[in-house]
């Protein structure tokens, strides 16, 4: 789909854009920056405005952050009972600020908070889909985050880039621009190296490019440049392309569509997947593993070919017919993701032996295959 020209054709083709906006972003020492959530909803309404077919989604950060500042907290909370309370405190006063942002030019926005079980859930992503698929059409602008207010290890261990890469391959996006408070991906961290330099674009996401990102994340979110280019890795694997630049910087969504090089462009070589396989390339959380033999992995990596009973050697986990499970080398090398004809009792019946035994072994038989191929995607082109 895009070409090493790379900024000027990913732009040329967008008509869907979804973008993050970190707390970092947001927010300041005073809580909410309501003036900057006011200027990147002028460059949206004016984006908006440029074109007619453009549509835009705004995965918003900051609802703990906003709610530490209204109850007087200096510190980040460390209890999950005190995060959640500080996300349902803040999280009315976000929305309320994109809200009066965007009501100046007449624009709806509709809360939309998910989970990771939400989109693990093929029925629960489908009504996600249906949703914002629906309030798009309406010309109502989706403002997004997670529901950290009930779910505990949302809280604790994910984040909005996480999200935000989920919900563009939802959607099926076109670009998502990450705003966060550095200008994008340096080949090292420039809050420690003076001499580190920006790389202006990635088109795949290696062990190199992994090791440029910072580990450490910034004081008012979760994430961290790490979580960014995993995110962007996401992104990539569904042909989707993602931008990483600084969200205070003047102007910053206008320049981009512009023409302006700034930040980080990560820019997929092909659209990979649509319908079933885009839900499954982003799946959250599988619900068990199969440990295959080489002859297994051979077949699914080099021959396009389904799983079959006999090339399974291990179940783990607990899952029912028709669950998402990760398929795992003899070295603990993760090789795809599948969605399996049989339940984990069954696989453990059959595991090792040949298809025409699978009637004799647990009573019935569904098919040959423990995952079709047309269930299932590789690792190598998946986040």
């Amino acid at each position: 789909m895009y070409d090493s020209q790379g900024r000027a054709e990913v732009f040329s083709r967008c008509r869907r854009v979804l973008i993050k906006v970190g707390s970092a972003v947001v927010t300041g020492p005073k809580g909410l920056d309501r003036a900057t959530i006011h200027r990147l909803s002028d460059q949206i309404a004016e984006l908006r405005e440029r074109s007619a077919r453009m549509e835009v989604l705004v995965v918003s950060s900051g609802a703990v952050a906003s709610g530490m500042h209204r109850m007087g907290l200096t510190e980040r909370p460390r209890t999950i009972p005190h995060k959640q309370a500080a996300a349902a405190v803040g999280q009315g006063a976000l929305m309320e600020a994109w809200e009066v942002a965007f009501d100046k030019y007449d624009l709806l926005v509709a809360q939309v908070l998910l989970t990771s079980e939400d989109l693990a859930n093929r029925h629960r992503y489908l009504n996600a889909r249906n949703t914002l698929e629906t309030l798009l059409s309406w010309g109502i602008m989706p403002v997004i985050n997670e529901n950290d207010t009930v779910v505990v290890e949302e809280i604790k261990f994910g984040d909005n880039d996480h999200l935000s890469a989920l919900i563009a391959g939802l959607v099926g996006a076109d670009l998502v621009i990450n705003l966060t408070d550095t200008d994008g991906l340096y080949d090292r961290n420039p809050r420690v190296h003076a001499s580190a330099k920006l790389i202006p674009m990635v088109h795949r996401v290696d062990a190199k490019i992994m090791a440029c990102a910072a580990p450490e994340p910034g004081s008012a979110g979760t994430g961290g440049m790490l979580s960014k280019v995993n995110a962007a890795r996401k992104c990539l694997a569904l042909g989707i392309a993602m931008i990483i630049a600084a969200g205070k910087q003047r102007d910053v969504l206008l320049r981009l569509f512009d023409g302006e090089d700034l930040g980080t462009m990560f820019v997929p070589r092909e659209r990979a997947y649509s319908g079933k396989k885009v839900w499954l390339a982003t799946l959250p959380k599988p619900a068990g593993e199969l440990i295959l033999d080489d002859g297994a992995v051979t077949a699914l990596i080099n021959q396009g070919r389904s799983l079959l009973p006999i090339g399974v050697r291990e179940v783990r986990g607990v899952f029912g017919v028709g669950a998402p499970v990760r398929c795992i080398d003899k070295d603990g090398n993760v090789i795809g993701i599948g969605l399996t004809n049989y339940k984990s009792t069954e696989i453990e019946n059959i595991k090792g032996r040949h298809s025409e035994e699978i009637e004799n072994l647990i009573g019935y038989k569904h098919s040959d295959e423990v995952i079709h191929r047309d269930n299932f995607v590789l690792t190598s082109e998946t986040p």
